[in-house]
């Protein structure tokens, strides 16, 4: 079964194309390295909600953009092994120091897929 890495995030509005950029740079590294699919979506319709939501959740501010990512990978075991690869290639370590968001503010996370039609 596969294996899924999800991300949301903040983005500046004004950063979208930096962003996307940057996305679609570090997509093609995602599958070398075992990913066999990277999704990334612009937030549109991401309402705020009464005890919680995507925009509390990374603390998004007023000119920032909710940005839901996943990562898919055919099984957990290729997912960590791809983590441990981005860890030690430049060309992921360059990019982690042009990120256009506060990747502190980022929330992730594994999961393992218990339906899927």
């Amino acid at each position: 079964m596969n294996y899924v890495d999800g991300f949301v995030v903040a983005v500046p509005a004004a950063k979208k194309e930096a962003y996307l950029k940057l996305a679609a740079t570090a997509a093609p590294l995602f599958k070398e390295f075992g990913a066999t699919r990277v999704v990334e979506c612009w937030g549109n319709d991401v309402p705020e909600g009464k005890l919680t939501d995507f925009r509390g959740a990374v603390k998004a501010e007023a000119d920032e953009v909710v940005v839901f990512s996943w990562i898919e990978y055919p099984s957990k075991a290729v997912r960590d092994a791809a983590n441990e690869k981005m860890m030690n290639d430049p060309r992921m370590k360059a990019l982690g120091e042009q990120m256009p968001f506060d990747g502190k503010r980022m929330i992730f996370g594994g999961f393992e897929p218990i339906l899927d039609e």
